[in-house]
């Protein structure tokens, strides 16, 4: 498992923003990584996408990593941030902007109003 740990560590910490998901995110392979990703990519977020399927070891090491049972799971500047409930509550309420402005991660601000505004 330390070969995973490893890989995990390089590519949260080597990327801004990250999803570790079930499927792409061109091609989700589940409601919650599609949601997650929809958001992501609907506010013009650049993220590595890391697909779970694709890799039992990363797929059981993610889950140890951060000590969350769930996937999706987004890192934003090294720092695990949540699963699809958590990140669709901070979109809704407006701290996903503020952890992406606290953090230089560029986003479409008027996609995020559109968003609140769709679900309010």
């Amino acid at each position: 498992m330390t070969d995973a740990k490893t890989r995990i560590d390089e590519i949260v910490k080597g990327n801004d923003v990250v999803l570790y998901m079930k499927g792409t995110k061109s091609m989700p392979q589940c409601g919650f990584s599609s949601r997650v990703a929809g958001v992501l990519n609907y506010m013009g977020v650049d993220y590595a996408d890391v697909n779970v399927l694709a890799d039992e070891e990363i797929r059981q090491g993610i889950k140890d990593y951060s000590d969350w049972p769930t996937i999706p799971q987004l890192y934003v500047k090294g720092e695990f941030v949540g699963g699809c409930d958590i990140i669709t509550e901070m979109t809704l309420s407006g701290e996903l902007d503020t952890l992406f402005d606290a953090n230089g991660v560029a986003y479409d601000k008027d996609a995020a109003e559109k968003i609140r505004a769709a679900n309010g």
